[in-house]
């Protein structure tokens, strides 16, 4: 095992926000209530949560052992566990799919930051074509890149300062900044003329509508929102200390992360039903497009709370997008840290640099370089479909079965309950659920996104 001086988190309660940062992004404020909106609401919750802490918890906490136990990062691990065998390769997928994501997770974040400096600017106010405008933004040849590299920089500045007075100590400002947002915002829509209808949808389960496709879009989405099966967690884990438990911090996260997730639909939905003809369903344009013109008619009605709904929301977004590329960036940099031996301020620099590089593909998809493509797709969607469908499951899916079938049961324990010093209710049945249920499930989703 390797142990040089990496640092660690210095709190439980750094160890539960740094991880639920990592979890916590634009996909549970505008992904999650989007597909609430295809797949029949308050239903469509509920199979969701099943789906958290049955299949995805697991996977975490799989993550989470891996981590812990070897003190390195996500190939040193599996180099350490498994010395001289094909397992690392899941280690390499980790650090490739970190620098994937954050390349094309950069560019939406790049996105959302300009909107903030909007909506603080009151110039999405006033009647517009939304659509109008953010297909004239994102085809700009350099302005998306402009606001993708100040984003990488913000990222870059965190990981560079090291875990306990970097990571930690902005997710202990971020996660409950963010938090109080969110209640704050819900507090506003709920006060907005389709509040009934709207919290109506999002509350009363039409169990009619779950449908085969209906699990497989929530199996789909506990896995995206909660970034299992890609080495960030396992990263994360590397810097916990020995007293941490486990099972208790992956409840915590998987508790905290659903709760954004929902709380997101509280926001949307209940805005989103007091203005005639809105499209709950519409992607990311939900949130450059949609909403937008919520924001303006609320503007139009109450100036103040239009005006401070617009703003808070987008800020919500800037944070959720930035404690989400810390996580995807720590990846690669506590790699090439310790698989090189360079310092944790140049590793930071060479993956930011990497991700400038192929991020300003991605961007330039949109626009200038929106007719190159590869296997169809330009590089954004190419990012986005190698890593969705196929090293996030596979991941999943590896991480799992490392766990249960390759490690020695009783390492596995003696994680899972601090060398016998925590007790862990149900650990039968989550040995049972990582060994089975969970690289099933993941299978499933892997098989099913496949052939979509």
């Amino acid at each position: 095992m390797q142990s040089t001086g990496r640092g660690n988190f210095g709190s439980k309660l750094g160890v539960i926000l740094a991880s639920a940062g990592s979890a916590v992004g634009l996909g549970n404020i505008w992904r999650f209530p989007t597909e609430v909106g295809r797949n029949g609401g308050a239903a469509f919750i509920l199979v969701y949560l099943c789906c958290v802490f049955f299949l995805a918890m697991p996977v975490m906490v799989s993550e989470f052992v891996i981590g812990r136990h070897s003190k390195a990062n996500t190939v040193g691990a599996y180099r350490a566990l498994a010395p001289g065998k094909p397992w690392i390769v899941a280690g390499f997928m980790g650090v490739l799919g970190g620098i994937l994501v954050l390349s094309f997770y950069s560019v939406v974040a790049g996105w959302t930051l300009h909107y903030t400096l909007q909506s603080l600017g009151l110039r999405l106010m006033g009647h517009q074509d939304f659509g109008e405008v953010f297909n004239q933004f994102v085809s700009n040849p350099w302005k998306p890149l402009v606001y993708q590299y100040v984003f990488l920089l913000l990222t870059h500045f965190v990981v560079a300062r090291g875990v306990e007075s970097g990571i930690e100590r902005f997710s202990k400002v971020m996660m409950p900044m963010l938090l109080v947002i969110i209640v704050l915002l819900s507090c506003f829509s709920l006060t907005m003329p389709g509040a009934y209808d709207g919290l109506n949808f999002l509350l009363k389960p039409d169990f009619s509508k779950v449908t085969t496709r209906v699990v497989l879009s929530a199996m789909g989405q506990a896995f995206f929102s909660l970034s299992v099966g890609i080495g960030c967690l396992a990263t994360y884990a590397s810097y916990f200390k020995k007293d941490t438990n486990l099972v208790k911090s992956a409840v915590g996260v998987c508790a905290i992360d659903s709760m954004v997730a929902i709380m997101s639909g509280f926001i949307i939905f209940p805005a989103a039903f007091s203005v005639a003809g809105v499209q709950v369903d519409s992607g990311p344009g939900l949130v450059y497009i949609t909403l937008p013109h919520v924001f303006n008619m609320a503007f139009e009605n109450i100036p103040f709370i239009g005006y401070l709904f617009s703003a808070l929301f987008y800020v919500l977004l800037l944070l959720a997008a930035l404690t989400s590329t810390i996580s995807m960036h720590e990846i690669a940099t506590a790699f090439i840290r310790e698989n090189y031996k360079c310092s944790r301020q140049k590793s930071a620099v060479i993956v930011t640099l990497i991700c400038i590089v192929l991020g300003t593909a991605c961007s330039l998809s949109f626009g200038p370089w929106a007719d190159i493509k590869i296997w169809g797709m330009g590089f954004f969607d190419l990012f986005d479909f190698l890593t969705a469908k196929f090293i996030m499951p596979l991941g999943g899916i590896l991480i799992t079965m490392f766990v249960e079938w390759y490690l020695d049961r009783k390492l596995v324990v003696d994680e899972l309950t601090n060398g016998g010093t925590v007790r862990v209710r149900g650990l039968r049945f989550l040995l049972f659920l990582i060994r089975w249920v969970a690289p099933i499930g993941v299978g499933i989703v892997f098989l099913n996104e496949l052939a979509g």
